[in-house]
């Protein structure tokens, strides 16, 4: 009769004793080696800085910041991250602007890891006339770039939604690029 208590028992014991999956112990790693990012400190002037450093490249005109631009962006922000689905808003909704979207794992990436993905597709940009500007042969390959590099445009004005788990980066472009039968050097 005192067998099963002390099986039981030290049955607990073992269990207790079982290391984390993999999958635990790789997500206990990882947040325990990469803190969360400052988002918010500086948070125009780093995203503005980042824009025009990618257009300095090509000898065009800073951009300015727009307050009503990042107040446009902010409800479409929430949706991408609230939904989880990374897509555009409907031109309707933004007359006159234009858009990027970045998605990711909440708290893990910082704003130069967010626009570093839109700028890194520079080495599929081809110059020529929109949307025959990809060496990929697909203009969305770097649609993003386009529209930060776009040569008429002057202001942007970017928001950052965390929602679910997820973070989600929307800036909003006036004037507008990526306009189908304008050239880009």
């Amino acid at each position: 009769m005192i067998r099963a208590p002390l099986i039981a028992l030290l049955g607990l014991s073992l269990l207790a004793c079982v290391p984390e999956s993999p999958v635990q112990s790789a997500r206990t790693v990882r947040a325990a080696s990469h803190p969360a990012p400052d988002n918010t400190s500086n948070f125009s002037a780093r995203l503005l800085s980042a824009h025009n450093r990618a257009r300095a490249e090509k000898g065009l005109a800073p951009l300015q910041w727009s307050a009503t631009l990042a107040a446009a962006a902010e409800p479409w922000a929430r949706t991408v991250a609230s939904d989880g689905k990374l897509r555009h808003s409907d031109k309707e909704s933004r007359p006159g602007q234009g858009e990027n979207i970045w998605m990711g794992t909440a708290a893990f990436y910082d704003l130069e890891h967010m626009m570093a993905r839109f700028v890194d597709e520079k080495r599929d940009f081809r110059p020529g006339v929109f949307p025959e500007v990809s060496a990929t042969g697909k203009w969305q390959d770097v649609a993003h770039y386009t529209q930060i590099v776009w040569p008429e445009t002057r202001e942007v004005g970017c928001a950052l939604v965390t929602a679910k788990k997820r973070d989600a980066l929307v800036c909003r472009y006036t004037p507008p690029g990526n306009v189908f039968g304008q050239a880009i050097r």
